[in-house]
């Protein structure tokens, strides 16, 4: 769509506003709104203006002034407005070079696709992840000088099998065993369906939507995989409609990868693989049905999945989830059936167009942008050096000994563990500027200032129980 374009559409939809969406670097949608009446082909130009230094780890208050350039392909209606209102994704310039600016996620994911095209070795990079979440009926929680907690519940909640609800009607997931009771055990059916017909009327393909393992409403709905840049839009279109359709229900949603203790957390396992001129580059004849081609990519993405778990897993509560059981991917080989292994071969279907691998270890907290083009920039370095993968890890690791297990790397324990590995090992990142140092240090430093030192700082609740008696 073009500029005019995008204009007649807000007009043929009788729109009355238009919202302005952008992501920060962090991963979260910021927005503000003008009316439809100001809506011309100069705001595609010019842009309009806003501050910078509100926006979290962009500019300092000295040089506040920032410029939204809406695209005019993002052009939707916004499903959960009243008035009727275009939406518009918009890029991030400076207003005075009008350069682009180096920490816009998305403009790091454009500048990933456009490396991978400057190489050669392929034209597209597809993503497909799959986010998984919780829809709750409650939460509480505080920190403050004299105390600190969470409480979270749900209808669903096994651990409210006893409560008094006039009437307690039952059919409630045991913990571990969320995956794939029909309803009414599956409370959030209607939910889940409501959810993943407004996205299709946003244009995007959906596969599946089901209940997750956990109790507590865990919930995982699937997109069909697009090119990286554009699964970058719809990530974060698919978190907005999942809490504002929960919200319309009197619910809230939470991408937090732990948020029930032993139980299984949310992870997003993301599929990729490699097209150039219309055909499939992971497709071969090696392991799994795999070209020598996808073999280095995955070796690229296990050398530097330390670093990479910096942006997969960018909080403290993903080393929550990322701990041995639970069917979390901790193991850093690859392996066509063992989902405990850092990279898994889907084997579906032998379709040459099908073959793809799938990165088990990233969980929705990521900014969709940053990490899609992280795992890219990983898989190509790995390419780039004709990195060897190793051996599959094709046993039961709950059957390998110490000794065995002690030849398989493991994922970070802890985010400062990952963002030490990012400081250590970031060069491949800086490959055609798509990420650089700047935005490497205001990663490292804004995660480390405001949550790793911040979460040392504060007593824990379970503290008091392991030690007030001390």
């Amino acid at each position: 769509m073009t500029p005019t374009q995008a204009i007649e559409f807000a007009k043929d939809k009788r729109c009355e506003i238009v919202d302005l969406k952008f992501s920060d670097i962090l991963g979260l949608w910021q927005h503000f709104s003008i009316p439809a009446s100001e809506l011309d082909e100069d705001v595609f130009d010019a842009g309009v203006g806003f501050d910078g230094s509100s926006i979290r780890g962009w500019q300092a208050i000295h040089a506040s002034d920032m410029l939204v350039i809406p695209d005019p392909s993002t052009a939707v209606l916004d499903p959960f407005t009243s008035a009727p209102t275009l939406s518009l994704i918009c890029n991030i310039i400076d207003p005075f070079t009008r350069a682009e600016y180096s920490r816009d996620p998305r403009t790091i994911a454009r500048k990933a696709t456009q490396y991978l095209q400057s190489t050669g070795i392929g034209d597209v990079a597809y993503f497909g992840p799959e986010a998984e979440f919780f829809i709750l009926d409650d939460v509480r929680y505080e920190q403050n000088q004299h105390c600190g907690y969470y409480f979270i519940d749900s209808v669903e909640g096994q651990w409210n099998t006893g409560r008094e609800e006039f009437p307690n009607l039952g059919y409630k997931p045991r913990y571990k065993e969320g995956y794939f009771p029909v309803p009414p055990t599956d409370s959030m059916q209607d939910i889940r369906s409501e959810m993943v017909l407004i996205m299709a009327e946003l244009g995007y393909r959906i596969e599946a939507h089901h209940h997750e393992v956990a109790t507590a409403g865990q919930a995982e709905i699937d997109m069909r995989y697009l090119p990286l840049d554009k699964m970058g839009d719809a990530l974060m279109w698919y978190k907005y409609t999942v809490k504002n359709v929960a919200h319309r229900h009197g619910k809230t949603a939470t991408f937090m990868p732990k948020p029930v203790f032993q139980d299984n957390g949310s992870g997003m396992h993301v599929h990729q693989s490699l097209w150039k001129a219309g055909k499939p580059l992971f497709a071969g004849e090696g392991y799994a049905g795999l070209s020598q081609l996808a073999m280095h990519y995955i070796a690229g993405i296990i050398k530097h999945a330390p670093s990479l778990a910096a942006f997969t897993n960018p909080t403290t509560n993903s080393y929550r989830r990322l701990v041995p059981g639970f069917e979390a991917p901790i193991n850093l080989a690859y392996s066509r059936r063992n989902r405990s292994a850092a990279v898994r071969i889907p084997m579906y279907q032998g379709n040459p167009e099908a073959k793809r691998i799938e990165v088990r270890f990233p969980d929705p907290t990521c900014n969709g942008y940053l990490a899609f083009s992280a795992m890219l920039m990983a898989g190509l370095d790995g390419i780039d050096n004709k990195l060897e993968a190793g051996d599959p890890l094709d046993k039961d690791i709950y059957a390998m000994s110490p000794e065995e297990l002690a030849d398989v790397p493991s994922t970070p324990a802890s985010l400062e563990e990952a963002l030490v590995a990012l400081r250590e090992d970031h060069e491949f990142l800086l490959k055609g500027n798509v990420f650089t140092e700047d935005v490497i240090d205001t990663w490292i430093d804004y995660k480390m200032q405001n949550e790793v030192l911040a979460l040392q700082l504060r007593p824990h609740p379970y503290e008091f129980a392991l030690y007030f008696d001390a």
